[in-house]
């Protein structure tokens, strides 16, 4: 244990990134449960991951606008590809689903296959970097996350499905880039579990999970010397486990007074 290691230069831009993972995906997350497509995320994440692996095999400059588009690109295409699945064979939804996420990470390996750092570029997409982030690079995040947010709340009474698709891609794969495919199906789904658990449709609280569950995994990661990711990981799980159960045993207990 070693409380010198909390530094707030290298926390804090850790924080601000998850608080901007959390700003979309608690909301969307609860559009893919609603939808019954708990496994979307991992699809189009891996995809988007692939992107940026197949982008970095061409010897593109990690980070440039290039990356983006490639990256951008594979995840539009399998959100097309699901989207056009829902529509017209919503029976396979989820066997498709699962194919897209094992092609999808297959085809990483076989890109990565000749590289002889794969294996470090692999984990890093997977588990993520979260504490490499810096502001500098949260600035354009946010202003693309802040416009997201915009169009998803703004259209709410006139959401086409397509649009929530889009946004998806959009959204999950600068998230990836960020925080890793791991922390983004725990921030997507983890939340936004808790309060359906609860029967509660109440954002604020998922938000509050979110943002509990990063401080927590963020500075356990620091004091422990733990890998960061999957320290906030397994504190979005016990945070959104513990929050389910505190507010089902309350509204079992206001019902039972009534």
């Amino acid at each position: 244990m070693n409380l010198d290691s909390v530094d707030l230069s290298i926390l804090g831009p850790a924080m601000l990134a998850g608080l901007l993972v959390l700003a979309t995906h608690v909301p969307l997350g609860q559009q893919v449960l609603a939808r019954g497509i708990i496994f979307l995320d991992l699809a189009v994440a891996q995809l988007a991951a692939l992107g940026v692996i197949i982008a970095y095999s061409a010897g593109l400059t990690p980070g440039g606008w290039q990356v983006q588009v490639i990256a951008i690109t594979a995840a539009l295409l399998g959100a097309l590809l699901l989207y056009l699945v829902e529509q017209f064979l919503p029976q396979v939804q989820e066997a498709v689903i699962g194919c897209v996420f094992v092609l999808a990470a297959s085809g990483s390996i076989l890109v990565l296959n000749a590289n002889p750092h794969g294996n470090e570029a692999l984990k890093d997409l997977l588990a993520g970097q979260i504490l490499w982030v810096s502001y500098e690079q949260l600035l354009p995040v946010a202003m693309l996350f802040a416009l997201i947010l915009a169009l998803w709340f703004g259209l709410r009474q006139h959401r086409h499905p397509l649009l929530f698709y889009v946004l998806f891609a959009l959204t999950v794969t600068i998230s990836v880039q960020l925080v890793g495919v791991y922390l983004v199906f725990a921030s997507l789904i983890m939340p936004a579990l808790a309060i359906r658990i609860a029967q509660s449709n109440q954002l604020w609280i998922a938000y509050g999970i979110g943002a509990l569950a990063y401080l927590a995994g963020l500075i356990a990661s620091a004091i422990f010397d733990l890998p960061s990711g999957a320290a906030v990981v397994w504190s979005l799980a016990i945070v959104s486990t513990f929050t389910a159960m505190a507010m089902s045993l309350r509204r079992r207990g206001a019902t039972m007074t009534n």
